[in-house]
């Protein structure tokens, strides 16, 4: 069974999270993927989060708006119940000791978030333990195999291991003793939480990039004004 782990602040949902997902699920492919909302995100200003209790409803509701989502698609509260930052190794950890038997995990972060990945908590420690899948950052509509690619084999050289090796055929940077990073090109989707966050701010509509129970929650609950 393959599992991707999908972490994030999730600040709000929105209909890019959801279209990134599906395309993985279904084109890697993943028999499922759980969505993880962070508790307290350690590169993050905190003070521009919804809290943990308005973020899991959003994700709910977002799920529940959309029946393909019922049996592949699961949220998990785990960083929301642990004390402190929430760090991506605690969680990875959580997830091979509690979920035991025949799984295979991934863990699956836009391009530009793996980019900042030496500046986490023992990130050295993930690659012998977790695969990874990478997504192309929206906008970007290259093909794997294209000079997009580049300056993800320039980071994970400089960075991780000069002795990763792109596989056009298997679609993944290969290494002798640590786990696989496959780079996985989404459809292109200009949508980012950020973007959402001034659009409610200033009053103006968002109901293209949301899920209706989302943007209804989010109005109900005065969220980002």
């Amino acid at each position: 069974m393959r599992v991707g782990l999908f972490g994030g602040t999730f600040n709000p949902v929105h209909n890019g999270h959801l279209q990134v997902a599906k395309e993985i699920k279904d084109g890697f492919p993943l028999d499922k993927i759980i969505f993880i909302p962070s508790a307290i995100p350690p590169h993050k200003e905190t003070e521009t989060v919804a809290n943990a209790d308005d973020r899991m409803n959003m994700l709910r509701i977002a799920l529940s708006d959309n029946s393909l989502f019922a049996h592949a698609f699961e949220i998990s509260d785990v960083e929301l119940k642990r004390n402190g930052p929430s760090y991506t190794i605690d969680t990875v950890h959580h997830y091979q000791s509690t979920m035991a038997g025949n799984k295979q995990f991934y863990l699956i972060m836009g391009r530009d978030a793996f980019f900042e990945i030496d500046t986490w908590k023992s990130y050295m420690d993930l690659f012998d333990i977790i695969s990874f899948i990478v997504m192309s950052r929206p906008g970007s509509n290259s093909p794997v195999n294209s000079a997009l690619c580049e300056p993800l084999e320039r980071y994970i050289q400089s960075n991780i291991s000069p002795h990763y090796e792109y596989s056009s055929l298997e679609k993944k940077y290969h290494h002798p003793d640590k786990m696989p990073i496959y780079y996985y090109p989404v459809t292109p989707i200009d949508i980012s939480a950020t973007m959402i966050r001034k659009l409610l701010k200033n009053k103006m509509p968002v109901h293209s990039l949301l899920p209706s129970g989302v943007e209804a929650y989010i109005k109900s609950k005065g969220l980002y004004t």
